[in-house]
């Protein structure tokens, strides 16, 4: 087995009302959450891991045009679940998380990873962030109107 990197990506997907979609995680259900990935490669782009996972999880395309993501130069550093440590190589405890966003239509048609996804919602942001299990990823969707308005 490959040992993840602990670099990763976090794409806010939203619309231009703030409403944001989150996902339940199929391996975890109960945790819902924003699309999220490793790097595949130390050398990948940030802004090319974020499109893959975008459009992995979801089938959103970032065009560049219609739909851009938004690097908001801004990343987090935080302490990997016990649960999820088997994944990376011994001793590794912590991982980089790059912040992204993207603003979609809001009949953006989804098409889910199954093996990633059970479902999804659209929510106000406010309750979006309240549905994530992940501190970061409710940061970020609560940080969402001032990044977006920039």
């Amino acid at each position: 087995m490959t040992h993840k990197i602990p670099v990763s990506v976090l794409v806010v997907i939203h619309t231009p009302e703030l409403e944001v979609l989150v996902m339940e995680r199929a391996g975890q259900p109960g945790f819902w959450q924003s699309v999220t990935g490793s790097v595949d490669a130390l050398d990948e782009p940030l802004d090319q891991a974020a499109a893959r996972e975008l459009f992995e999880e979801t089938g959103i395309v970032a065009d560049g045009r219609q739909i851009a993501l938004r690097d908001w130069n801004l990343s987090n550093v935080y302490e990997i679940y016990p649960v999820w440590r088997h994944r990376y190589a011994p001793g590794v405890t912590r991982n980089t998380e790059h912040v992204f966003s993207v603003q979609v239509p809001r009949d953006t048609i989804i098409t889910l990873s199954p093996r990633e996804h059970l479902q999804y919602a659209w929510l106000p942001h406010l309750a979006a962030a309240d549905k994530c299990f992940s501190a970061s990823n409710a940061e970020a969707i609560l940080q969402l109107p001032a990044f977006t308005f920039l």
